[in-house]
């Protein structure tokens, strides 16, 4: 879900100290401290950067648990997602011990912070701690925690794709692309403002939620290592999605990210919308929605190769390589990623990472059941990725996203593949060379 344009709250206030046991912090050591600096001081907070996002607003309710548990204050500053890596970028490019535990988006800023030496390696952590349960986390999420043989972060928050529908409109979903298209056309009455389908359309903000429709048609981002825009599989998505938007969706679709995209079908002026299952809260709250009665969920239709929807770590956790207080920053992982408080925070409508989780009727039950069948069926089959897996993202995004901008505006998409994939294919030449070197 995205982050609000306001910061959060301010940090948590002290709690009482001198709880901490000898055999409270699990898992080996890391470095207590940096060479050449002291050790801090018990006065001294534990700072937890966080996106203000649901997860971080429903975890600072337990904060004070957590505090009480290890004898330290915990300062939780909330940031929106272009503040948190903005900060992250300045502090952390000057190796700044102000920073002790990172809430941050796996697949888009992982490989460039492993790539610059920020984070610290948890490999003997997660691995190490029967109790923590490595492998309960759903193995898509655990691939993208991963860089290097070296895990780096514990995933928080997961998303998949979703098909928002209206049920006062069609008696069923439709079960397969083409059928999305042809009820898509058959709904949209442009004098009546009503239109059949809705989504992303603008250059880089699109390409999260096309990578479905990619996936679907047999595509992929890249493959072995060298750019798949250009094959015939994603040619034929960007044309699909491009139609979609064009004939059947709202006026400047190309300028629509989530932010213009999502209130479109909250107010009732589309049938059809595919986003993230995460935003599913914003079409049951009477303050901004007029289609809570209405609204119904259902998996991604399949295309040609089937359903293949991205299955994602949207938000992660990790403790950074500078930080004076680590082992006390695993310990935050340790709890907030935790069986415990993801059954937790997964029971208060936050879809979690772990299977044991997923597989727990409890955990699903704050769910509409129709969205829980279809957030786990997607858990199952989904696609580990939503966007090129490469150091400079945006940068990909950008690259990758002009064919679906071409395909919106009605212009000849074979043409603009043909040199979004040359400029992608040197693109990623240079992506691995930065990496290696």
């Amino acid at each position: 879900m995205p982050a609000d344009s306001h910061p959060g709250p301010p940090p948590l206030t002290r709690r009482s100290f001198g709880r901490l046991a000898a055999g409270v912090l699990g898992g080996a050591s890391l470095a207590a401290c940096a060479p050449g600096r002291d050790a801090p001081s018990r006065d001294t907070p534990l700072r937890v950067m966080a996106c203000n996002h649901v997860w971080s607003q429903a975890i600072s309710k337990y904060v004070p648990e957590f505090e009480e548990r290890i004898g330290r204050r915990v300062s939780m500053s909330m940031l929106t997602a272009d503040q948190l890596s903005n900060s992250y970028n300045v502090k952390l490019n000057a190796s700044g011990t102000d920073i002790d535990v990172m809430m941050m988006r796996a697949l888009q800023e992982q490989l460039l912070f492993a790539h610059n030496g920020w984070l610290a390696d948890l490999t003997g952590r997660v691995t190490g701690d029967a109790a923590f349960r490595w492998t309960d986390f759903l193995q898509a999420a655990r691939d993208r925690s991963t860089t290097a043989g070296k895990v780096l972060s514990v995933p928080i928050v997961t998303e998949r794709a979703a098909l928002y529908y209206r049920k006062d409109l069609v008696d069923s979903p439709p079960a397969t692309l083409d059928e999305l298209m042809e009820t898509s056309l058959r709904l949209t009455d442009r004098g009546g403002n009503v239109f059949g389908f809705v989504g992303r359309g603008q250059r880089n903000g699109s390409v999260s939620q096309w990578s479905s429709f990619l996936y679907s048609f047999g595509g992929d981002f890249t493959i072995d290592g060298r750019s798949g825009i250009g094959r015939p599989e994603a040619v034929t998505a960007y044309e699909f999605y491009g139609r979609l938007l064009r004939e059947a969706g709202p006026p400047g679709a190309t300028n629509m990210t989530l932010e213009q995209a999502m209130p479109i079908f909250a107010q009732g002026k589309a049938a059809f919308y595919v986003d993230a299952d995460s935003i599913y809260t914003n079409f049951l709250d009477p303050k901004v929605s007029t289609v809570q009665d209405t609204v119904a969920f259902a998996p991604v239709p399949a295309g040609p190769k089937g359903a293949r929807p991205y299955n994602i770590p949207s938000w992660s956790l990790a403790v950074s390589r500078f930080s004076l207080l680590q082992d006390e920053a695993w310990e935050f992982l340790r709890w907030a990623a935790g069986p415990e408080m993801v059954a937790r925070i997964q029971a208060d409508g936050i879809p979690g990472a772990r299977t044991s989780a997923w597989s727990s009727p409890a955990t699903l039950a704050s769910f509409p059941p129709q969205l829980a069948a279809a957030m786990s069926k997607s858990s199952e089959i989904g696609v580990g990725h939503d966007r090129p897996e490469v150091l400079q993202v945006g940068r990909a995004r950008d690259i990758v996203g002009r064919p679906l901008v071409a395909g919106i505006l009605g212009g000849s998409v074979p043409t603009v593949v043909r040199d979004a994939d040359a400029e992608f294919a040197e693109f990623l030449v240079r992506d691995n060379r930065y990496r290696e070197a």
